[in-house]
C-alpha cells in the first residue's frame, strides 16, 4: 500500500496546531508533519469558550488538564446562561449534562412535564452549581451524586494555540513562519506543493488548511464553493474585546441578547472576554461598538477588534487531498461555543476515514457526509434560539422570529410543542438536555402529557421527583466555589 509519509498543515492558530498535535500523536513517526504559518497574518483568538469533548481531546493528548489550566488562564464551565432571549427580561441556563434521571426508559423531561414540580432548573447540578458559583470534577463513583457532572473550559485561545503548539512541536512536528505565495497542482489539480516566499517548494502527500476565512487551498486553489447561510444566520460581523477580571470567575458563559444580536462574557483568570456578534444589515458598525462599551463593566484593555464572516460552509470539507478545518471549513457563529468542537470533529473525523496516496473517493464522500451532517446539525440548533423568540421589538428578532427555517427544525419544533418528543440521530452533538433546555427556556412547553404517562399514578413520581430535588440540591451545596477550585490549581501566567 502507498501510504502517506508526508503531511503539510497551513495555517497555525487553535486549527492548524491542534490538527498537529493530534495527528503527530497518533500516527507513526514515520509520517512527517510540517506546519507553515505566517507571523504576519494575523489569527482570529476569540474563541474561548469550549463543550465537554474538549476534554476528552485534552485527555487524547496526554495533557495534564491542571497544566493547560494554568498555562491558558482558564476557568471551568458548567453551560450557558442566555438573558433576554425569549422576551426581554426573562434569562435561562443551558446546562451540560443531564436533567434529573431518566425513569423506565422514559426521558427525564417527560416525567417533569406531566407533574411541573419544581423548575425544570431544579433538577440540574450543573445549573444549581453555576448560579451558586461552585465546581467539582466530576466523581468517580457512578453512585455519587457529582459523577453527573458534566464540563468544559473557558480559555485564552492565543495562548491555547501556544500551549498544542509545544505539544505539537516536541512530537517532532516541523514549524515554517513563512508566508505561501503560490500553490503548485499537479494534472489531476490535487496539490503538490505550496510554495514559500523564500522560494523554497514545500511537497506534502495530505495537505490540511487552517488558513481561515480565505481557504488559500480549499477555496483559492480548488475553487471548493461554499454554501452560505445568511439567510438563516444574518449575524455577519463581530466586535471583541477584554477587559480585566472582577475576580468573580463565574464558572459559566453569558450570553445576552441585544437590539440586532447578543453579546458574549467569557471569564478568564487574567482578563474577561466580551463582544458583540451582529447582523450588519439591521445595525451599523459605529452602534453595535458603542453598544458593546456601553454593556461591559470594565475599562476595555485595548481597542474593540471588527471581525466580518459569511455563516455556511464549504461544500467540501475534504477535495481531492485538502482537508479543510476551523474557519477554511466553515463558519457558525459561538453563540453555543462549537468552533473548536467543528475542529476537533474533523480532526477525529479524519483519523477514522485516514487516506493512502490514492485518495479513495468513497472515503472522502463519507468524511464529507459526515461533516456536513455535523455543520447542518449545529446550524439547526443555533437557528433555535433566534427562531424561538418572542421579541418583537425591532427589527431583527421581528424578521428572525418569523423567518422560514429548515425542515429538519420545523418538525422538530412541531413534535416537541405537542408531547414533548425528541428524536435524535445519534450522531448528534447537542442531545436532549440542550434542546430541552433551549425550548423550555424560550417558551416552547408541551401542550399535551406523553400518553405512556399519562395514565400512571402519579403518587410514586412525585416522591421521586422530591428525592431528586433534594440530592442535587445537597450535591451542589457540597461543591467548593469555583474561584477557589480554580486557584488551587494554579493561576493563569502574567498578562503579555
Amino acid at each position: 500500500m502507498d501510504t502517506i509519509t508526508r503531511i503539510v498543515v497551513v495555517g497555525g492558530g487553535t486549527a492548524g496546531w491542534m490538527a498537529a498535535a493530534v495527528l503527530s500523536r497518533e500516527l507513526p513517526e514515520t509520517v512527517s508533519i510540517t506546519l507553515v504559518e505566517s507571523l504576519d497574518i494575523g489569527t482570529v483568538g476569540v474563541g474561548e469558550a469550549t463543550i465537554p469533548p474538549i476534554v476528552q481531546l485534552t485527555r487524547m493528548l496526554g495533557i495534564d488538564e491542571d497544566a493547560l489550566i494554568a498555562a491558558t488562564g482558564a476557568t471551568f464551565k458548567l453551560g450557558i446562561e442566555f438573558h433576554d432571549w425569549g422576551a426581554i427580561g426573562e434569562r435561562y441556563f443551558h446546562p451540560f449534562g443531564q436533567f434529573g434521571a431518566d425513569l423506565d426508559g422514559i426521558a427525564f423531561h417527560q416525567h417533569w412535564n406531566r407533574l411541573r414540580e419544581g423548575a425544570l432548573d431544579d433538577y440540574s447540578l450543573n445549573i444549581q452549581a453555576a448560579r451558586a458559583e461552585r465546581f467539582t470534577r466530576p466523581h468517580d463513583d457512578p453512585r455519587h451524586v457529582h459523577s453527573r457532572m458534566a464540563y468544559a473550559l473557558h480559555f485564552d485561545a492565543v495562548r491555547y494555540a501556544a500551549f498544542l503548539r509545544e505539544q505539537a512541536t516536541a512530537r517532532g512536528v516541523t514549524r515554517i513562519t513563512q508566508k505561501i505565495v503560490d500553490v503548485a497542482l499537479d494534472d489531476r489539480g490535487f496539490v503538490e506543493a505550496v510554495v514559500l516566499e523564500s522560494g523554497t517548494r514545500l511537497e506534502g502527500d495530505l495537505f490540511i488548511d487552517c488558513s481561515g476565512f480565505r481557504g488559500l487551498l480549499i477555496e483559492q486553489a480548488l475553487q471548493t464553493g461554499y454554501e452560505d447561510w445568511s439567510h438563516w444566520l444574518p449575524m455577519d460581523s463581530a466586535f471583541a474585546v477584554p477587559t480585566p477580571s472582577d475576580g468573580r470567575l463565574l464558572p459559566y458563559t453569558r450570553v445576552l441578547a441585544r437590539s440586532a444580536g447578543w453579546q458574549w462574557r467569557i471569564p478568564l483568570q487574567h482578563r474577561t472576554g466580551n463582544g458583540h456578534v451582529f447582523a450588519s444589515g439591521f445595525i451599523g458598525d459605529d452602534a453595535a461598538r458603542d453598544d458593546l462599551l456601553r454593556q461591559i463593566d470594565a475599562e476595555p484593555l485595548a481597542e474593540p477588534r471588527l471581525l466580518r464572516f459569511t455563516a455556511g460552509r464549504r461544500r467540501k470539507a475534504w477535495n481531492r487531498n485538502v482537508v479543510s478545518l476551523g474557519l477554511a471549513s466553515g463558519f457558525l457563529e459561538p453563540l453555543e461555543s462549537t468552533s473548536i468542537h467543528l475542529i476537533q470533529q474533523g480532526v477525529v473525523t479524519l483519523l477514522s476515514m485516514f487516506p493512502d496516496k490514492a485518495f479513495d473517493q468513497a472515503g472522502i464522500d463519507q468524511y464529507n457526509r459526515m461533516m456536513t451532517a455535523e455543520f447542518e446539525n449545529v446550524r439547526d440548533f443555533i437557528i433555535l434560539h433566534y427562531h424561538l423568540t418572542r421579541r418583537d421589538d425591532s427589527d431583527f428578532w421581528n424578521h428572525v422570529r418569523t423567518m422560514p427555517v429548515p425542515d429538519s427544525l420545523t418538525q422538530r419544533l412541531e413534535l416537541y410543542g405537542q408531547f414533548g418528543r425528541l428524536f435524535l440521530e445519534p450522531s448528534e452533538l447537542f442531545r436532549e438536555p440542550s434542546w430541552v433546555a433551549v425550548m423550555q427556556g424560550q417558551g416552547l412547553t408541551p401542550s399535551k402529557v406523553d400518553p405512556v404517562l399519562a395514565a400512571r399514578d402519579a403518587a410514586p413520581l412525585r416522591t421521586k421527583l422530591e428525592r431528586m430535588r433534594g440530592v442535587i440540591r445537597a450535591g451542589a451545596d457540597a461543591m467548593p466555589l469555583h474561584r477557589d477550585y480554580v486557584r488551587q490549581g494554579g493561576r493563569a501566567q502574567p498578562v503579555e
